[in-house]
């Protein structure tokens, strides 16, 4: 098998570090491995498949001789895609600067693979709460269509990154030993105000937008319009910021535009590459992130039927963001590449 020359961009940070992970795991055909970050990190090094790598400063000559450039996501991604792109390499990326570019295709590996071939040196992986919700709705839309969705998410402190994992931990310990807490990171840094996560929820990701909506919100919105095709599709989001350190949970109401037994579903969804459905009420077997986290899969489970409306099915998904969410469907799109001979 042909090996490529991978680049990742943030390798220091929680996704860069999945990817590290993952290539090992899934041995992924790399050749040559440039580890990328910011003046900051650059210097560290960092051992993987017994080898030592040293990070890298980030600049638009890293990218020479790259075919495969993984960027775990933030701002870097705009200021230095272009230049991959200009050196030959295709460029994944995790952030949001490209998604809703018409020219980009954005891309969930087993919902739409055939946008991945009209790309322009540019891929985009979706936010991971939509990776996460558009693996449960797609085999429901291509059962019968979908109608509307509405959404709540329950997202993982993990989602915000290492500080907002220490700050969990931190207040925690505070409260533990009754001292006082202490915010500084969530609902975002860069924000005004900043709350306790540990036992709270936060009903805020991301800054407000229009309407009252938050842009994770609207992401989730303008994001599965463009992997499903479909901008007919009804959606309303809620995103909820939850105490818990990995895999975000969603509560997805769907109306179909036709008639689907929750067995029709269930089979559906259990045979749809990627889900796993965890599904006994009976014996309380449902998806958890407790135990979702560092999976691979998306878990579906309290699959009832909507009796409020016709056509409604309602379901509780599981999903690790960082790996699925993000990391693992970057690594996949590159290997659908790879086996198709797109690169």
């Amino acid at each position: 098998m042909r090996k490529y020359n991978v680049a990742i961009l943030g390798a220091t940070g929680a996704v860069g570090q999945e990817f590290l992970a993952l290539i090992a795991e899934r041995q992924f055909p790399f050749n040559e491995l440039k580890l990328l970050a910011s003046k900051r990190s650059a210097g560290k090094v960092i051992e993987f498949m017994g080898k030592q790598y040293t990070v890298e400063e980030a600049t638009d000559d890293s990218f020479k001789n790259v075919q495969i450039a993984l960027f775990a996501g933030g701002a870097a991604s705009k200021t230095f895609a272009p230049a991959a792109v200009k050196h030959g390499a295709v460029v994944i990326d995790n952030s949001s600067a490209f998604r809703m570019d018409p020219r980009v295709p954005l891309v969930v590996p087993e919902v739409n693979p055939e946008a991945i071939k009209e790309h322009n040196g540019i891929i985009a992986n979706p936010n991971c709460s939509t990776i996460i919700m558009t693996m449960a709705l797609k085999p429901l839309y291509d059962l019968a269509r979908i109608k509307r969705v509405v959404v709540s998410t329950y997202q993982a402190v993990s989602g915000a990154g290492k500080e907002a994992i220490d700050e969990l931990d931190d207040q925690v310990k505070a409260l533990v030993d009754h001292r006082p807490v202490e915010a500084k990171i969530l609902p975002g840094a860069s924000l005004p105000k900043h709350y306790q996560i540990a036992f709270n929820l936060l009903p805020q990701i991301d800054v407000f937008v229009e309407d009252g909506y938050t842009k994770e919100e609207m992401k989730m919105v303008h994001e599965t319009h463009k992997i499903l095709n479909d901008d007919n599709i009804g959606i309303t989001a809620t995103t909820i910021r939850v105490p818990v350190y990995r895999s975000h949970a969603e509560s997805i109401n769907i109306e179909l535009e036709n008639s689907v037994s929750v067995e029709e579903a269930r089979r559906a969804l259990a045979a749809f590459p990627g889900v796993i459905v965890q599904d006994d009420p009976e014996n309380m077997l449902y998806p958890m992130p407790l135990f979702t986290s560092s999976k691979d899969e998306v878990f579906v489970g309290r699959i009832r039927p909507d009796h409020t409306v016709a056509n409604g099915i309602n379901l509780w998904v599981v999903g690790d963001q960082i790996r699925k969410g993000a990391a693992l469907n970057a690594l996949q799109i590159a290997e659908y590449m790879i086996n198709h001979k797109l690169l």
